[in-house]
């Protein structure tokens, strides 16, 4: 067993080197790409955050049956249209000439689409609930609309604002709206830390590395002066490593550990419904307790409801085992109940009669 853990254990490690060796390969390769052609990198960049974006959708999609969280559907859905919205800012690229470059509408989508992806991890989190029965076709509605408008105005009705002029670099909406959408991602980890419980361990963590690093990656597109500066440059592998993070936290963990989300969420609902049989239960026992009482004092009103053997003149009660005692003695006994002695106005007048004048005389006064 020892050595099966060790074997186990050598083969992880390797593996951790190899996927680290690979991961720096890739980069370094993609950084030779923008020797020969900058949007040759381009390219490869804005098409693995497609590829994650559209298979992270087609995932949710089919397995929507067992998503029992809104969180997830939503992120799954949501990321199909921000993947497209990615694909259209990739065609429309300077230097593609696939569309007129005079607009420059690659900068235009790129707004658009950062817009609806941090706007979209912010609204799932704070809307971490349980899944609405057939919502899945209503929120794919939703962003059909959202996407259909944002599009038709950049491509259409050209109302969406510039976001950059050739001579002049980036318009001023371009730069706020990245600092917007970096205070809504912002806002967004703040909620992430809160739900943490709610999530997976490695989910909730490479969620949130997704998100700090779409920060960095959307504040290197501030300082960019041309599509094919540095910063832009620096900011696509930004973006990159974010989307990268998004594959581990989310397409990984439903494909090499499958089960593992659905049975978190069964073990959350398991959890609900034992906290729910153990208020059922004490409720049980209150009453069991209320029920017992209650015979209880049916027994007692019984015993008091039997013919008494009192005493014709001291008026004492002979008990179950032949001994006599006060009658309240014999109803505390039997009852627990406590006495208190007072005097009836027939026995006040008959043995204290000069105390019954003098109230009598106080009441008149």
């Amino acid at each position: 067993m020892d050595n099966l853990k060790r074997s186990f254990e050598k083969h992880k490690g390797i593996s951790n080197i190899s996927g680290t060796l690979l991961v720096i390969a890739v980069l370094i390769g993609l950084y030779m790409t923008t020797a020969v052609n900058y949007l040759l990198f381009h390219l490869l960049v804005e098409l693995f955050s497609i590829i994650v974006a559209f298979t992270l959708s087609i995932i949710t999609w089919n397995s929507r049956g067992y998503i029992k969280n809104q969180f997830f559907l939503l992120i799954g859905i949501a990321y199909l249209f921000v993947g497209f919205i990615d694909l259209l800012h990739t065609l429309s690229y300077v230097g593609m000439n696939i569309f007129p470059d005079d607009r420059f509408y690659a900068n235009q989508l790129w707004i658009g689409g950062r817009y609806l992806e941090s706007l979209t991890l912010l609204v799932a989190l704070i809307w971490f609930r349980e899944r609405v029965k057939n919502s899945e076709y209503l929120i794919a509605g939703i962003y059909t609309l959202i996407t259909t408008v944002l599009v038709y105005s950049i491509f259409v009705s050209r109302t969406f604002p510039a976001c950059y002029i050739l001579n002049q670099g980036q318009t001023p909406f371009k730069i706020v709206s990245e600092y917007i959408i970096m205070g809504i991602l912002l806002f967004g980890i703040v909620v992430l830390y809160k739900r943490k419980e709610k999530l997976d361990r490695t989910v909730y963590f490479y969620i949130g590395i997704s998100m700090v690093l779409t920060i960095l990656s959307e504040f290197a597109f501030t300082q960019y002066v041309s599509n094919y500066g540095v910063f832009n440059l620096i900011g696509h592998y930004l973006k990159l490593f974010s989307y990268f993070f998004i594959y581990k936290s989310i397409i990984e963990t439903s494909i090499t550990r499958p089960f593992r989300l659905i049975f978190r969420e069964i073990d959350e609902l398991n959890s609900r419904l034992n906290r729910e049989l153990e208020l059922k239960t004490e409720k049980e026992k209150e009453n069991e307790k209320l029920i017992q009482e209650l015979k209880e004092a049916l027994e007692e009103v019984k015993i008091l409801g039997d013919l008494l053997p009192v005493c014709m003149h001291c008026r004492k009660v002979r008990d179950d085992s032949g001994y006599w005692s006060q009658i309240e003695e014999y109803i505390a006994q039997k009852t627990g109940t406590d006495f208190s002695h007072g005097i009836c106005p027939e026995c006040l007048e008959k043995y204290y009669p000069d105390l019954k004048e003098k109230m009598d005389q106080k009441e008149q006064d």
